[in-house]
């Protein structure tokens, strides 16, 4: 009487049987979560099996990965478009900060990618630090392009004005 527990879809190729798994779990030697692989049946027996590591690739388990990875692709083309709507819609909008500055339009400070970021978030556009890409801190008044990085092929870019502190502005014309 066959082991019901390990019901296997033994394929012979020639001299050596192969199993075919659905991989579980992502194994670097093996494949990705949701590849189907040829394993030999010791390996899959004693191994990917009891450790849940992969099942039996039959045509239900088969059908299910398929939905999954269609339902994950769907979630992916959702999130990739609210994104480039993000890009497109930040990129007509332009960002004006105030800054103590010398008369000669110099910063006491500096513009960092952490104040672009919460001028952004004040205006509504969901942009976190680490999505501005400064070459380095805006030091001096004026206008900057600064680039975007959203995701790997989704960039964009903002205008940044620079302006002197009403308070600055006020004081100098004193």
């Amino acid at each position: 009487m066959p082991n019901k527990r390990h019901q296997h879809a033994e394929v012979n190729t020639g001299h050596r049987a192969v199993i075919e798994l659905l991989l579980t779990e992502e194994i670097p030697s093996l494949g990705k979560q949701g590849e189907i692989v040829r394993v030999r049946p010791g390996y899959a027996r004693n191994y990917l099996l009891p450790y849940g590591l992969a099942t039996v690739a039959t045509t239900v388990n088969k059908r299910r990965v398929e939905k999954h990875r269609a339902a994950q692709d769907q979630v992916r083309a959702d999130r990739r478009k609210t994104i480039q709507d993000l890009a497109n819609s930040v990129s007509k909008y332009s960002v004006t900060l105030e800054a103590n500055a010398t008369p000669e339009g110099h910063l006491y400070g500096s513009i960092l990618a952490n104040d672009i970021s919460k001028a952004l978030k004040a205006a509504s556009y969901p942009v976190e630090p680490d999505h501005v890409k400064l070459d380095g801190p805006l030091k001096e008044l004026g206008m900057y392009t600064v680039k975007l990085h959203f995701a790997p092929e989704i960039e964009t870019e903002v205008k940044v004005w620079v302006v002197p502190s009403a308070a600055a502005a006020s004081a100098a014309k004193s």
